[in-house]
């Protein structure tokens, strides 16, 4: 058996004791995996320790806390987090050294919790991070599901979606509160006697708490990550089974336990709608509960609760949680709705992340009259009172009365969700300064008449622990070298690497640096799809959810443009390139996967063809995640955020990346122009049409033909995806995606920006070209990045949003 390694300074941490006492094997038996769940341990006994200590401090304060409602944390592994915040990192590498092992190794074994999908999920993570880091007493509040959103494997270039059973073996991360059980009700009927409603729901399902504690980076402070798991009543029809109907023993099981299973069901049928609606209610609901019954227990009474408690609804999907707070102080604690309101509306608080009026969420009347039937008559009132007062804002003006209702009366009577999160808050911001003066113009400019001060602007951030020191040991090193210990809590001090840039000796170190996070990404992808990528290439990286507003598709038209180019000169001096996509599609979003399936039909062609002297070459990674991100983001070159500007509320891959020190190539869309003049106007390259442009163009009767017919250049790749060069065994597997942008109108107006992307992605060849110049521009990318710590978003948000101080 292997000496038990121990540290002076973390006595606890013995590997050998936990691998028999918690693991139950022997040492010297033990695989990865058990090793992974035995360094798990220490960790967590202290993240243990640090809640309760951090839980028993805010009741002694009774503590205004924050409670941050998302549909989506998409946290990642959680072992390498830990050991950083808990400083037991090199005990714990040691300890897996005396097995042989990696501590990499051994971190890789823990399966990415599958707790979201894109950016907004990230997004709340980064948040919790930071919350704890900052000692701010608060919870995040979610959904436990089983499967994630999926697991994406890749088919023939196609994307198939299947489930993602991340907790198929536990993990040693949750803490079950098995005496926390919350009634969660759906259906049924509504009676009013005596001035009072009562609901009779038609069914239930009990939440059961699941608890998993963030720490913070620097300090014994944590936050608490609390998911809700459905359980249904009784777990099977007894009677039935005996029966042996065991089909029907398991129907309600399931009916009711669906609810946790997968993230964001397929909608597209009426049954997946409802399953939907469902999640959202059942996750408020379970979460109010719990709010209350603290408040209650700290305080006996609801006539502080907006002083103790801020609720932020991160995007529109808690939305409904405006409605529950309502019921459930005036039905089950006798508040009179006048109070009720005055709390409710002093307590909510929400972040828009779109500007897409399709993209913002909507339900049927008649569904949320089958679901949540009380929940629909407390909205009608609501929605009474404000065109009340909208009418003597604007007294006669129907038009405004209707766009400000919160029923959508057009066609199919609808609840808009976003419309109730701005009654009901009393501060709404956008993501970024160019999102949140596009609130206010455009999709709530009615509310900014009524309620101007309402609306505010809190740009995103990311947390620099997870993302830099944790992603990238090989930068994070030279900037502890350089810097000092410290810069990963305090990440304006970055911009003292700007007098670093012109250093000859300093610039050779950061590039050394990239280097090795580029051989990393390219052995990623050999092991992964058996395709060689050359490091010493410009790694080109397109990394998120797919969305035709996201133009993955300019992208690889770019791609096609230059394989045509080179294959018509191939004795030019081409900069060798590798292109790298990933991200998933949603699983009824058929022009996405297409998207994603011509990648695959372009990177067979072009990766096969000898021609190119392998100076070209076009990888989709699978199955994007946050691990996957950690090994992409700090190997890019060039970052792609090249959305249509106007659409993209934010992005938080465009933070990351440049803080790993890719530049960035993008519209004047969403945070980029924040960056462009954080990092300076001359490394970045801006392309492309403005927002307002963009309008004049859709105002002006935009052609997309005449643009395919007046640019040969273009016209021939538009044409070799049409006519089937990339997929001659079905000639017409992407005339539709073609056929989209010059027939279907172009919506994101990707011909319209060809030829300024090609100009910027020549830009970036001739800079590439010269590498000293290069690293001076990467090293002023990472320099500049300060501004996007999510500890700085974080403490915007306390301040200006939810009145909430860290304990001392």
């Amino acid at each position: 058996m292997n000496d038990a390694v121990t540290s002076p300074l973390h006595p606890d941490l013995d590997l050998d004791h936990e691998l028999l006492t918690s693991v139950g094997v022997a040492p010297d038996e033990a695989t990865p995996v058990d090793l992974m769940r035995a360094v798990a341990q220490a960790p967590r006994q202290q993240l243990a320790e640090r809640w309760v200590e951090a839980q028993a401090a805010e009741r002694r304060a009774r503590a205004r806390r924050v409670y941050y409602l998302s549909m989506e944390f998409l946290i990642g592994r959680s072992l390498g987090n830990a050991l950083a915040a808990l400083d037991l990192r090199p005990t714990a590498a040691a300890a897996v050294q005396a097995h042989a092992r990696q501590l990499e190794e051994v971190q890789a074994q823990e399966a990415d919790a599958a707790l979201g999908n894109g950016g907004l999920g990230r997004l709340a993570a980064c948040f919790l991070d930071s919350m704890a880091t900052l000692g701010l007493p608060s919870f995040g509040y979610g959904i436990r599901y089983e499967y994630g959103m999926f697991a994406q494997d890749i088919v023939d270039g196609r994307q198939v979606e299947h489930p993602d059973p991340w907790l198929a073996d536990g993990t040693p991360w949750e803490f079950p509160r098995a005496g926390l059980n919350v009634a969660v009700h759906f259906g049924g009927w509504v009676e009013h006697e005596g001035g009072k409603a009562r609901w009779r729901p038609a069914g239930q399902v009990c939440a059961k708490a699941y608890d998993m504690v963030i720490p913070g980076h620097g300090t014994r402070k944590v936050s608490t990550l609390r998911l809700w798991k459905a359980a249904a009543p009784a777990h099977i029809d007894l009677h039935a089974f005996n029966s042996g109907d065991y089909a029907r023993a398991a129907e309600v099981k399931n009916e009711f336990e669906n609810i946790s299973w997968v993230l964001y069901p397929n909608d597209s049928t009426p049954a997946g709608r409802e399953l939907r609606l469902r999640q959202e209610y059942f996750f408020v609901a379970a979460s109010v509960s719990d709010i209350l019954s603290r408040h209650l227990a700290e305080h006996g009474g609801f006539g502080n609760l907006a002083d103790k408690v801020a609720i932020h609804l991160n995007d529109t999907h808690p939305a409904i949680g405006v409605a529950e707070l309502i019921r459930v102080l005036c039905d089950e604690h006798g508040m009179p709705w006048g109070d009720a309101w005055s709390q409710a509306t002093r307590i909510f608080s929400y972040t828009n992340h779109t500007l897409m009026p399709e993209a913002l969420e909507t339900w049927p009347v008649a569904l949320i009259q089958h679901v949540l039937p009380r929940h629909l008559e407390i909205i009608l009132h609501i929605n009474h009172e404000l065109l009340d007062q909208a009418a003597r804002h604007r007294p006669g003006d129907e038009g405004f009365l209707r766009r400000l209702s919160l029923i959508d009366e057009t066609g199919e009577r609808r609840v808009r969700m976003a419309h109730l999160s701005v009654v009901g808050s009393h501060k709404v911001n956008g993501v970024s300064a160019l999102h949140s003066q596009l609130l206010v113009k455009t999709i709530f400019a009615d509310f900014a008449s009524l309620w101007p001060e309402r609306f505010t602007n809190i740009t995103n951030g990311v947390t620099p622990r997870r993302w830099l020191a944790q992603a990238n040991p090989a930068l994070a090193s030279l900037l502890d070298a350089t810097l000092g210990a410290g810069w990963a809590l305090d990440l304006d001090r970055l911009r003292e690497l700007r007098p670093h840039a012109g250093d000859a000796a300093f610039r050779q170190a950061f590039m050394a640096a990239k280097r090795v996070n580029k051989e990393r990404l390219a052995a990623h992808v050999q092991r992964e799809l058996g395709i060689t990528l050359d490091p010493g290439s410009l790694f080109d990286v397109q990394v998120k959810r797919f969305h035709e507003y996201k133009r993955q598709l300019l992208n690889l038209l770019h791609v096609i443009g230059r394989y045509q180019a080179m294959l018509a000169d191939p004795q030019a001096d081409w900069v060798p390139r590798s292109v790298i996509f990933a991200g998933k599609a949603a699983s009824s979003y058929h022009m996405a996967k297409q998207i994603i399936r011509l990648i695959h039909d372009v990177g067979a062609v072009i990766n096969a063809d000898e021609r190119l002297g392998g100076r070209l070459k076009l990888v989709f990674v699978p199955n994007y995640g946050v691990s996957v991100a950690e090994v992409i983001m700090p190997g890019a070159d060039l970052s792609e955020q090249i959305s249509t500007a106007g659409t993209e509320a934010s992005g938080t891959g465009n933070m990351k990346l440049a803080l790993n020190g890719a530049l960035t190539i993008g519209t004047e869309d969403g945070a980029n122009i924040e960056i462009r003049d954080a990092v300076g106007a001359d490394n970045i390259f801006i392309f492309g049409h403005t927002a307002q442009e963009v309008t004049a163009l859709n105002q002006g009767g935009y052609q997309p033909l005449r643009i395919y017919e007046s640019h040969p250049a273009l016209a021939a790749v538009l044409d070799a995806v049409s006519g089937g060069l990339f997929s001659p065994d079905e000639p017409d597997r992407y005339r539709g995606v073609v056929d989209a942008l010059l027939w279907g109108g172009d919506r994101y107006k990707l011909l319209a920006d060809y030829d300024a992307y090609v100009a910027a992605q020549a830009r970036v060849d001739a800079l590439y070209r010269d590498p000293a110049q290069w690293a001076r521009q990467a090293i002023a990318n990472v320099a500049g990045m300060g501004p996007f710590s999510s500890d700085r978003t974080i403490k915007e948000y306390a301040t200006k949003v939810w009145g909430v101080a860290p304990l001392a």
